[in-house]
């Protein structure tokens, strides 16, 4: 009970706070003071030792040329080119660099990213979450911590460079997001709860006769997927892929206190702090037999554990009628404008089910975040690029939306549609990349979004384990082979690709092996040790 109480207290801290800096960007943006563009943090005499403030009037004349890879998540876009050369003539007049934008879609991201940090490739920024293994990569040394003093030739980034995310984001997402009080990463300023749920199509549901509103619970789909599975036979009832499924966090409510990576959860909706492994749970073997009579129902795409589209591109292409997804308000708007192109609009045909209670765990700070790569030549540069997504509306929006009157066209100050070679730029990525709340709003979306996002906070759960990030440095060779075991088997499990009955028995084997239940007892000990010192 007095886990429950901390976190009860942590929340109503983070959703104030949250509050406040909505507040506060409100503010900002309707005063006559200075925009987040002037106030962009300067640079130093030399990017990558000398301190911000001995910069001259002039910064950008100081430093000498600088190409910042930016590595995320998303499929390449046809206008990359046009939009890199428009976001640099801003960047080289600021701090005398250029961006390169370097998506690597969902289907290799894992592989290819592991491969650029094994190799030690040289980049600058990557996209990373702890459901993306940033506890991994951060054991790893993949990532430079960004608020160490000590820290060779740079010092602290975040206070040298970084100014302008500390005025805007949320304090919560920083220090949710730290391991053993260090950031190894940026989270992007979004919304902080997680909230399991569909998003469908409307359109066809309507036209097969089918209430949605009946839809309650996940149990409830299955009279919904036979319906479009009898009647429409052209078009995937649901789509899964791995990561995107009935045990995905958001819809299991596993609390992994680290990244996806490591074995060992708590619920985040529930009162109880022993960790154990999640293949042991209730939850676990009713999903994956579920997924199992869904595929053999033929609901489910048969290629669902090795398909590479994003759930995004899936529905795009426009043969899918459902997705699991993390949702949050206006979810289904957002993605319905961020698919749509001239010539097939999908405003207005997607919409969204709640199917989980909203939750607030570590992860959910920590959930996006852009690192700085331990190979950067530049890492004061890649924190001042970071710094600009955080606080410059013209550049966060170029990389977010692309061209004026191309890609997008506006409809009001901050209200936007799609523009004729919308198709041509689409990323859907600015989850991921900087200040949501730099974000132009489409046109459909709600007036009242930021609003409703501080509404969505506050009636969220936190987890008992909020505030504590699993340091995997003591288990870092157990953790390796339980990642590979756990990347051959989950896919297939979680998507029904085969069958739990004659699988799981053999994956649970293999976990304990690998030395599974010793990290789970290092992750029980820490958070133990955690909760004590919460007293």
């Amino acid at each position: 009970m007095k886990a429950v109480k901390r976190s009860a207290t942590l929340l109503l801290m983070l959703v104030l706070v949250f509050s406040l800096s909505l507040t506060g960007c409100s503010k900002k943006e309707d005063s006559s003071s200075p925009s987040p563009s002037d106030k962009a943090t300067t640079a130093p005499t030399e990017a990558s030792k000398a301190p911000a403030e001995t910069a001259s009037a002039d910064p950008a004349k100081d430093l000498k040329p600088y190409t910042v890879k930016l590595v995320y998540i998303g499929a390449a876009q046809k206008d990359e080119q046009k939009v890199e050369d428009a976001i640099n003539k801003i960047l080289e007049q600021k701090i005398n660099a250029k961006l390169d934008i370097a998506p690597i879609d969902w289907g290799p991201w894992d592989n290819s990213t592991n491969l650029m940090i094994a190799s030690r490739e040289k980049f600058d920024i990557m996209f990373t979450a702890q459901w993306r293994y940033y506890a991994t990569n951060v054991a790893k040394g993949a990532f430079l911590p960004l608020n160490d003093d000590s820290l060779k030739d740079v010092g602290n980034l975040i206070e040298k460079y970084g100014q302008g995310i500390k005025e805007n984001l949320n304090p919560a997402f920083l220090s949710g997001s730290q391991i053993n009080g260090k950031n190894y990463g940026i989270p992007t300023n979004k919304e902080l709860a997680a909230q399991g749920g569909i998003l469908y199509r409307e359109d066809i549901a309507k036209e097969l006769g089918i209430d949605m509103t009946a839809v309650k619970s996940v149990k409830d789909l299955d009279a919904v997927l036979k319906v479009v599975k009898e009647k429409r036979p052209d078009i995937t009832p649901l789509y899964l892929k791995d990561g995107e499924t009935l045990n995905s966090h958001y819809m299991a409510g596993f609390d992994t206190m680290g990244d996806d990576g490591t074995p060992g959860i708590i619920f985040k909706n529930g009162t109880e702090t022993k960790v154990v492994s999640k293949l042991d749970t209730d939850v676990y073997k009713e999903n994956v037999k579920l997924a199992r009579d869904w595929m053999k129902k033929g609901y489910i795409n048969k290629d669902a554990a090795v398909a590479t589209p994003s759930t995004q591109d899936a529905m795009k292409a426009g043969n899918v009628f459902m997705t699991f997804q993390s949702l949050k308000p206006g979810k289904d708007i957002e993605m319905a404008n961020s698919i749509s192109t001239p010539e097939n609009s999908f405003v207005g045909k997607l919409k969204q089910i709640a199917l989980t209670d909203a939750t607030i765990s570590t992860g959910d700070t920590a959930g996006a975040m852009l690192a700085i790569s331990s190979t950067s030549e530049d890492p004061a540069r890649a924190m001042m690029v970071i710094n600009l997504l955080h606080t410059d509306k013209d550049i966060n929006n170029l990389l977010n939306f692309g061209i004026e009157g191309e890609h997008y066209t506006k409809v009001a100050d901050n209200v936007i549609k799609a523009g004729p070679q919308a198709a041509n730029y689409s990323p859907g990525a600015a989850w991921m990349l900087g200040n949501q709340f730099l974000n132009y709003i489409w046109e459909t979306e709600a007036p009242t979004k930021w609003d409703d996002f501080k509404a969505f906070n506050s009636q969220a759960k936190a987890s008992p384990a909020l505030g504590f990030t699993f340091d995997t440095s003591k288990v870092k060779t157990e953790i390796a082979t339980c990642k590979d075991i756990m990347k051959e088997y989950d896919a297939t499990l979680d998507t029904g690709s085969v069958d739990p009955d004659t699988v799981l028995a053999k994956y649970v084997d293999k976990l304990k092996k690998a030395g599974m239940e010793k990290v789970i007892a290092e992750k029980q000990t820490q958070l133990d040790a955690f909760l004590a010192s919460k007293k």
